[in-house]
């Protein structure tokens, strides 16, 4: 299992466009891939699941992938999620 914590930067929070960026980015992985916000944790594949969080701006989330490409999985989510200054 691999995991990180980071902020949400951008000024809106993870509002639907990032979120798409998010879900698309952990889509392409075969490992289970979640994102926990305040001790909800749900599955970051589902559009519907990362946007019943409501995660604010510079709040702290947690992303975890657990299964046979997580290594890759974690690297290129941080990766895209920063590229896209979702993330900082």
């Amino acid at each position: 299992m691999k995991q990180i914590t980071v902020s949400v930067i951008d000024p809106v929070g993870l509002h639907a466009r990032p979120a798409t960026v998010a879900v698309n980015a952990a889509s392409k992985f075969k490992c289970d891939v979640n994102v926990a916000f305040k001790g909800r944790e749900v599955n970051m594949k589902s559009i519907m699941g990362v946007m019943s969080l409501g995660i604010p701006t510079q709040s702290e989330i947690t992303i975890t992938c657990n299964g046979d490409d997580e290594d890759a999985a974690i690297a290129a989510i941080e990766d895209i999620l920063r590229a896209q200054k979702i993330i900082g």
